[in-house]
Protein backbone atom coordinates (compact mmCIF):
# COMPACT_ATOMS: atom_id res chain seq x y z
CA UNK A 1 0.00 0.00 0.00
CA UNK A 2 0.98 3.10 -0.72
CA UNK A 3 2.90 5.21 1.66
CA UNK A 4 0.64 8.78 1.29
CA UNK A 5 -2.28 6.49 0.93
CA UNK A 6 -5.65 8.05 2.62
CA UNK A 7 -7.35 6.19 4.79
CA UNK A 8 -10.84 6.05 3.30
CA UNK A 9 -12.28 3.25 4.73
CA UNK A 10 -12.15 0.24 8.37
CA UNK A 11 -10.37 -2.46 5.86
CA UNK A 12 -7.74 0.31 4.75
CA UNK A 13 -6.92 1.27 8.06
CA UNK A 14 -6.59 -2.36 9.00
CA UNK A 15 -4.64 -3.26 6.05
CA UNK A 16 -2.39 0.06 6.86
CA UNK A 17 -1.79 -1.12 10.20
CA UNK A 18 -1.28 -4.99 9.43
CA UNK A 19 1.15 -4.18 6.73
CA UNK A 20 3.06 -1.57 9.20
CA UNK A 21 3.18 -3.79 12.34
CA UNK A 22 4.37 -6.86 10.32
CA UNK A 23 7.17 -5.37 8.91
CA UNK A 24 7.62 -3.95 12.50
CA UNK A 25 8.07 -7.27 13.35
CA UNK A 26 10.17 -8.43 10.84
CA UNK A 27 12.50 -6.32 11.00
CA UNK A 28 12.64 -5.59 14.32
CA UNK A 29 16.30 -5.40 15.39
CA UNK A 30 16.84 -2.86 12.83
CA UNK A 31 13.52 -0.88 13.39
CA UNK A 32 13.43 -1.18 16.99
CA UNK A 33 12.60 2.01 18.69
CA UNK A 34 11.81 4.05 15.27
CA UNK A 35 8.10 2.42 14.77
CA UNK A 36 4.94 3.47 15.57
CA UNK A 37 4.47 4.86 19.26
CA UNK A 38 8.22 4.25 19.47
CA UNK A 39 11.15 6.69 20.38
CA UNK A 40 13.93 7.50 17.77
CA UNK A 41 14.52 8.17 13.96
CA UNK A 42 11.75 8.22 11.79
CA UNK A 43 13.35 5.37 9.69
CA UNK A 44 11.43 3.84 6.93
CA UNK A 45 8.63 6.96 7.09
CA UNK A 46 7.13 5.66 10.36
CA UNK A 47 5.93 8.24 12.33
CA UNK A 48 6.78 7.79 16.13
CA UNK A 49 5.24 9.54 19.15
CA UNK A 50 7.21 8.17 22.61
CA UNK A 51 7.47 4.73 24.77
CA UNK A 52 8.18 4.84 28.19
CA UNK A 53 10.86 3.03 29.88
CA UNK A 54 10.27 -0.37 30.41
CA UNK A 55 13.83 -1.76 31.12
CA UNK A 56 13.82 -1.30 34.84
CA UNK A 57 10.54 -3.22 35.32
CA UNK A 58 10.13 -7.03 36.60
CA UNK A 59 9.06 -9.36 33.71
CA UNK A 60 10.96 -7.11 31.00
CA UNK A 61 12.06 -8.73 28.31
CA UNK A 62 14.66 -6.67 25.57
CA UNK A 63 13.38 -8.97 22.71
CA UNK A 64 9.68 -7.71 23.22
CA UNK A 65 10.54 -4.27 23.29
CA UNK A 66 9.90 -2.87 19.78
CA UNK A 67 9.03 1.00 21.50
CA UNK A 68 5.49 0.37 20.19
CA UNK A 69 3.87 2.09 23.62
CA UNK A 70 2.90 5.32 24.93
CA UNK A 71 2.60 4.68 28.38
CA UNK A 72 3.13 1.75 31.32
CA UNK A 73 -0.34 0.15 31.73
CA UNK A 74 0.31 -2.65 33.88
CA UNK A 75 2.42 0.27 36.57
CA UNK A 76 -1.70 1.02 37.34
CA UNK A 77 -3.88 -2.29 36.36
CA UNK A 78 -3.91 -3.50 39.72
CA UNK A 79 -2.75 -6.71 38.83
CA UNK A 80 -2.63 -9.47 41.55
CA UNK A 81 -1.00 -12.72 41.83
CA UNK A 82 -3.39 -15.42 40.24
CA UNK A 83 -5.24 -13.00 37.89
CA UNK A 84 -6.39 -13.78 34.14
CA UNK A 85 -4.99 -10.84 32.22
CA UNK A 86 -5.10 -9.86 28.67
CA UNK A 87 -3.28 -7.94 26.42
CA UNK A 88 -4.75 -5.95 23.39
CA UNK A 89 -2.50 -5.53 20.88
CA UNK A 90 0.56 -7.63 22.35
CA UNK A 91 2.78 -7.24 19.54
CA UNK A 92 6.19 -8.95 20.37
CA UNK A 93 4.83 -9.53 24.36
CA UNK A 94 6.67 -6.65 25.89
CA UNK A 95 2.93 -5.62 28.24
CA UNK A 96 2.63 -9.29 28.44
CA UNK A 97 5.85 -10.40 30.16
CA UNK A 98 5.52 -7.87 32.25
CA UNK A 99 1.83 -8.50 33.59
CA UNK A 100 3.10 -12.39 33.81
CA UNK A 101 5.53 -11.23 36.57
CA UNK A 102 2.41 -9.26 38.24
CA UNK A 103 -0.01 -12.17 37.88
CA UNK A 104 3.18 -14.84 38.94
CA UNK A 105 2.50 -18.78 38.68
CA UNK A 106 -0.64 -19.25 39.30
CA UNK A 107 -1.69 -16.30 36.49
CA UNK A 108 -2.77 -16.43 33.41
CA UNK A 109 -1.95 -13.50 30.57
CA UNK A 110 -3.51 -14.06 26.82
CA UNK A 111 -2.12 -11.35 24.26
CA UNK A 112 -4.33 -10.83 21.42
CA UNK A 113 -2.67 -9.21 18.33
CA UNK A 114 -4.29 -8.97 14.49
CA UNK A 115 -1.23 -9.55 12.83
CA UNK A 116 0.27 -12.81 12.11
CA UNK A 117 3.92 -11.88 12.02
CA UNK A 118 3.42 -10.37 15.91
CA UNK A 119 1.36 -13.44 17.05
CA UNK A 120 5.05 -15.36 15.90
CA UNK A 121 7.09 -13.25 16.78
CA UNK A 122 5.73 -13.26 20.63
CA UNK A 123 5.33 -17.03 20.54
CA UNK A 124 9.16 -17.72 19.78
CA UNK A 125 9.82 -14.91 22.59
CA UNK A 126 7.75 -16.76 25.00
CA UNK A 127 9.59 -20.31 23.94
CA UNK A 128 12.99 -18.67 24.68
CA UNK A 129 11.07 -17.20 28.21
CA UNK A 130 9.84 -21.02 29.02
CA UNK A 131 7.01 -19.75 30.79
CA UNK A 132 3.22 -21.87 30.68
CA UNK A 133 1.02 -19.43 31.60
CA UNK A 134 1.63 -16.85 29.03
CA UNK A 135 -0.48 -17.53 25.85
CA UNK A 136 -0.33 -15.80 22.43
CA UNK A 137 -3.84 -15.50 20.04
CA UNK A 138 -4.47 -14.15 16.65
CA UNK A 139 -7.55 -11.98 16.92
CA UNK A 140 -9.22 -8.88 16.68
CA UNK A 141 -10.07 -6.05 19.17
CA UNK A 142 -13.50 -5.82 17.92
CA UNK A 143 -14.37 -9.27 17.84
CA UNK A 144 -12.18 -10.84 20.78
CA UNK A 145 -11.32 -14.73 20.74
CA UNK A 146 -11.34 -14.73 24.38
CA UNK A 147 -14.70 -15.91 26.45
CA UNK A 148 -17.41 -13.80 28.23
CA UNK A 149 -16.86 -12.64 31.76
CA UNK A 150 -13.47 -14.78 31.97
CA UNK A 151 -11.22 -12.10 32.90
CA UNK A 152 -9.55 -10.32 35.64
CA UNK A 153 -7.67 -7.62 33.96
CA UNK A 154 -7.24 -6.31 30.66
CA UNK A 155 -4.51 -4.06 29.70
CA UNK A 156 -3.45 -2.23 26.16
CA UNK A 157 -0.74 0.15 25.28
CA UNK A 158 -1.34 2.57 22.42
CA UNK A 159 -3.18 0.33 20.50
CA UNK A 160 -7.10 1.36 20.80
CA UNK A 161 -6.56 4.41 18.82
CA UNK A 162 -5.94 2.28 16.15
CA UNK A 163 -9.12 0.63 16.08
CA UNK A 164 -11.45 2.09 13.38
CA UNK A 165 -14.69 0.90 15.54
CA UNK A 166 -14.11 2.05 19.16
CA UNK A 167 -17.13 1.45 20.37
CA UNK A 168 -17.26 -1.90 19.86
CA UNK A 169 -14.13 -2.85 21.48
CA UNK A 170 -15.02 -1.15 24.43
CA UNK A 171 -18.36 -3.17 24.25
CA UNK A 172 -16.20 -6.60 23.62
CA UNK A 173 -13.51 -5.79 26.64
CA UNK A 174 -16.83 -5.52 28.45
CA UNK A 175 -18.05 -8.39 27.93
CA UNK A 176 -14.92 -10.46 28.66
CA UNK A 177 -14.53 -9.23 31.56
CA UNK A 178 -15.97 -10.42 35.14
CA UNK A 179 -18.13 -8.18 37.06
CA UNK A 180 -16.31 -6.17 39.18
CA UNK A 181 -13.12 -6.43 37.11
CA UNK A 182 -11.72 -3.51 35.01
CA UNK A 183 -9.51 -2.27 32.84
CA UNK A 184 -6.31 -0.33 32.93
CA UNK A 185 -5.18 1.25 28.93
CA UNK A 186 -2.25 3.78 27.44
CA UNK A 187 -3.53 5.89 24.50
CA UNK A 188 -3.30 8.86 22.02
CA UNK A 189 -6.18 11.07 22.24
CA UNK A 190 -6.57 14.68 21.25
CA UNK A 191 -7.99 17.74 23.53
CA UNK A 192 -8.68 19.74 19.93
CA UNK A 193 -9.20 18.98 16.70
CA UNK A 194 -6.17 17.82 14.19
CA UNK A 195 -5.85 19.39 10.71
CA UNK A 196 -8.06 17.61 8.08
CA UNK A 197 -4.21 16.59 6.04
CA UNK A 198 -3.18 14.88 9.40
CA UNK A 199 -6.38 13.27 9.97
CA UNK A 200 -6.63 10.92 6.38
CA UNK A 201 -3.02 9.96 6.17
CA UNK A 202 -2.39 6.75 6.40
CA UNK A 203 1.04 7.13 7.22
CA UNK A 204 -0.03 9.37 10.90
CA UNK A 205 -2.63 6.14 11.10
CA UNK A 206 -0.30 3.72 11.40
CA UNK A 207 1.65 6.22 14.05
CA UNK A 208 -0.59 6.35 16.40
CA UNK A 209 -1.72 9.67 15.27
CA UNK A 210 -4.98 9.86 12.77
CA UNK A 211 -6.63 7.55 14.41
CA UNK A 212 -6.95 9.27 17.63
CA UNK A 213 -10.44 10.56 18.82
CA UNK A 214 -11.47 13.73 21.36
CA UNK A 215 -10.58 12.52 25.00
CA UNK A 216 -14.23 13.74 26.08
CA UNK A 217 -15.46 11.64 23.13
CA UNK A 218 -13.11 8.91 24.31
CA UNK A 219 -14.01 8.35 27.87
CA UNK A 220 -18.03 8.86 26.47
CA UNK A 221 -17.50 5.95 24.66
CA UNK A 222 -16.09 3.79 27.57
CA UNK A 223 -19.19 5.17 29.68
CA UNK A 224 -21.54 4.00 26.82
CA UNK A 225 -20.40 0.45 27.05
CA UNK A 226 -21.27 0.13 30.55
CA UNK A 227 -17.95 1.04 32.75
CA UNK A 228 -17.89 2.74 35.87
CA UNK A 229 -15.25 4.41 37.99
CA UNK A 230 -13.57 5.98 34.55
CA UNK A 231 -10.24 7.62 35.79
CA UNK A 232 -7.72 9.05 33.72
CA UNK A 233 -4.84 8.57 35.54
CA UNK A 234 -1.86 10.01 34.00
CA UNK A 235 -2.04 12.68 30.65
CA UNK A 236 0.87 13.74 28.64
CA UNK A 237 1.52 16.02 25.63
CA UNK A 238 2.93 14.23 22.63
CA UNK A 239 4.65 16.32 19.52
CA UNK A 240 4.51 16.33 15.48
CA UNK A 241 7.96 16.03 13.81
CA UNK A 242 8.40 18.92 12.07
CA UNK A 243 9.09 16.88 9.17
CA UNK A 244 5.89 15.36 9.64
CA UNK A 245 3.70 18.49 10.14
CA UNK A 246 5.39 19.82 6.56
CA UNK A 247 4.59 16.64 4.41
CA UNK A 248 0.70 17.31 4.75
CA UNK A 249 0.26 20.94 6.08
CA UNK A 250 1.52 24.13 4.21
CA UNK A 251 4.18 26.33 5.67
CA UNK A 252 1.18 28.61 7.04
CA UNK A 253 -0.44 25.91 8.00
CA UNK A 254 2.96 24.62 10.15
CA UNK A 255 3.36 27.48 11.79
CA UNK A 256 -0.25 27.97 12.92
CA UNK A 257 -0.44 24.47 14.30
CA UNK A 258 3.36 24.66 15.94
CA UNK A 259 1.76 27.78 17.87
CA UNK A 260 -1.67 26.49 19.20
CA UNK A 261 0.54 23.42 20.86
CA UNK A 262 0.09 20.19 19.93
CA UNK A 263 -3.72 18.43 20.91
CA UNK A 264 -2.15 15.19 21.16
CA UNK A 265 -1.90 13.68 24.46
CA UNK A 266 -0.76 10.45 25.78
CA UNK A 267 -3.15 9.16 28.61
CA UNK A 268 -3.67 5.95 30.71
CA UNK A 269 -7.37 5.22 31.90
CA UNK A 270 -9.02 3.20 34.53
CA UNK A 271 -12.34 1.61 34.49
CA UNK A 272 -14.27 -0.61 35.97
CA UNK A 273 -17.37 -3.21 35.08
CA UNK A 274 -19.84 -3.20 37.84
CA UNK A 275 -20.21 -5.91 39.83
Amino acid sequence: MNEEATVTSEENIKEVVKERYARIAEKSDELKGSSCCGSGPCECGEYTVFSDDYSQLEGYAADADLGLGCGLPTEYARIKAGDVVVDLGSGAGNDVFVARSLAGDSGRVIGVDMTETMVEKARQNNEKLGYRNVEFVLGEIEDLPIHDASTDVIISNCVLNLVPDKPRAFRQIYRVLKPGAHFTVSDVVLTAELPSPLRSAAEMYAGCVAGAIMLDEYLAIIQAAGFVNIVVLTQKPVSVPDEMLERYLSHDETSAFKRSGSPLKSVTVYAAKPA
